[in-house]
């Protein structure tokens, strides 16, 4: 009722196991947490754009040099800040850095990179110090 298969499956020939380039875990880990680190590095520009400060400047370089350490020496793109002409979204940006640098440390614990879990821990420590209600200065009378 049907033809028999004669010929071998275009799958099994088209590519052996050795044929296409494979990562190690470790690899991939650094990617991720690479990408993890940008992203972070990102907003932190856009925060310095709304409200520059020193430690928002050494978060940054900080970050550069953890990503580029985990890049094997190449630099990451740094977008310059552009007025888009609307006041942004601080509290927004901090929420995201937060959950970026979250993402980041959970990376960084699970391949045991100890520089990159506190940078991240620090971040995030920083982001949710950002985030509380600040104090009404008291005027002494």
């Amino acid at each position: 009722m049907y033809e028999p298969i004669r010929s071998k499956s275009v799958h099994s020939t088209m590519a052996g196991p050795d044929d296409f380039p494979h990562r190690s875990r470790e690899e991939e880990l650094d990617i991720q947490l690479a990408g993890h680190l940008a992203a972070l590095l990102a907003v932190t520009d856009e925060l310095r754009a709304a409200e520059p400060s020193a430690d928002l400047a050494t978060a940054a370089e900080r970050l550069t040099q953890e990503i580029t350490r985990l890049r094997g020496g190449r630099t990451p793109a740094r977008a310059s800040a552009a007025a888009s002409g609307r006041e942004p979204d601080t509290a927004a940006l901090h929420r995201r850095a937060h959950a970026l640098a979250g993402r980041a440390l959970v990376v960084a614990a699970s391949r045991a990179d100890t520089a990159a879990a506190i940078l991240a821990a620090e971040r995030m420590d920083a982001h949710t110090a950002a985030q509380q209600p600040r104090p009404l200065a008291s005027s002494a009378h």
